[in-house]
């Protein structure tokens, strides 16, 4: 399994998989939003990168990260927002790897974090985040707009 930055041909694989990600969380979204969201992925004047785990020529899974300024440090963070494995390849590595190349990139790119959010449900990702990262007690709050 190989993980790299997501290309135009990836869209395929990747799309598929968004998919099934929106349906884990019961968060529909209309077409034209993923496609916008694929296409920051790709341009360079965007904060925004998709890296892609690939068994062969198949996309079994995927990470997108931003990158912002932070209030609290010299340099940027890297926001991991999100995160997904096709149920195939659960349990192989896929998640350890993409977090292990997000966290890469994010020194790459001198950033002094990396982070994420995941539904306190989500056990079977809670199992990997709980052995290569610290919780460090944040609630996360959405204003009503």
């Amino acid at each position: 399994m190989d993980i790299g930055y997501a290309t135009a041909r990836d869209k395929a694989g990747w799309w598929s998989l968004w998919q099934a990600y929106l349906d884990f969380y019961n968060q529909p979204l209309p077409d034209e939003i993923s496609d916008l969201t694929f296409g920051r992925f790709l341009d360079p004047h965007e904060p925004m990168v998709l890296l892609v785990a690939r068994d062969g020529d198949d996309i079994v899974g995927f990470a997108a990260l931003v990158e912002h300024r932070s209030t609290w440090a010299r340099n940027g963070y890297v926001y991991l927002e999100d995160l997904f494995v096709a149920e195939s390849v659960r349990g192989k590595g896929a998640g350890r790897k993409l977090i292990e190349a997000t966290v890469d990139h994010a020194k790459s790119r001198h950033c002094e974090r990396v982070y994420w959010v995941t539904h306190d449900h989500n056990a079977t990702a809670r199992a990997l985040y709980d052995k290569v990262a610290s919780l460090p007690g944040l609630t996360t709050y959405f204003a009503d707009m």
